[in-house]
């Protein structure tokens, strides 16, 4: 958290809104006022490890939402947007601290709304080796 958000992390975490919504989806980051969204259902379900990326990927969203960037920039595909790639590179470097291989991580980046090729572009644009079994 330090890296994310340098001296000002307590104060950050302080004042860090976070909802819990019975909507379905995972996490996200309020594009109005920057509190971060968390649906029950995937806490409740999540592995304790996927809770913890995810927190470090919505964090990201919370500096860059601070900081005025964009987050939900439609000029781009959600695996080639600049904020994405911050958030997941942070979410990867957290996870290889924590013991997770490459072929763990892939799986970590799946999704329901990327297709087998975002996926990959996404492991590309990260730094996650895309699995054998996985390549096209």
């Amino acid at each position: 958290m330090r890296e994310i958000f340098g001296d000002k992390t307590q104060d950050v975490l302080r004042n860090l809104k976070v909802e819990f919504s019975s909507r379905r989806g995972y996490m996200g980051v309020n594009d109005e006022d920057g509190h971060i969204i968390i649906s029950i259902r995937h806490l409740r379900n999540a592995q304790e490890r996927v809770l913890y990326l995810d927190i470090i990927h919505e964090l990201v969203h919370v500096k860059q939402f601070m900081n005025g960037q964009e987050l939900f920039e439609h000029r781009r595909e959600y695996v080639d947007r600049p904020t994405e790639i911050e958030a997941y590179a942070h979410t990867v470097k957290e996870a290889r601290r924590i013991g997770m291989n490459d072929t763990e991580i892939y799986e970590y980046l799946e999704a329901e709304w990327m297709n087998k090729d975002e996926l990959s572009r996404l492991a590309h644009n990260i730094g996650v080796a895309v699995p054998k079994e996985q390549e096209a």
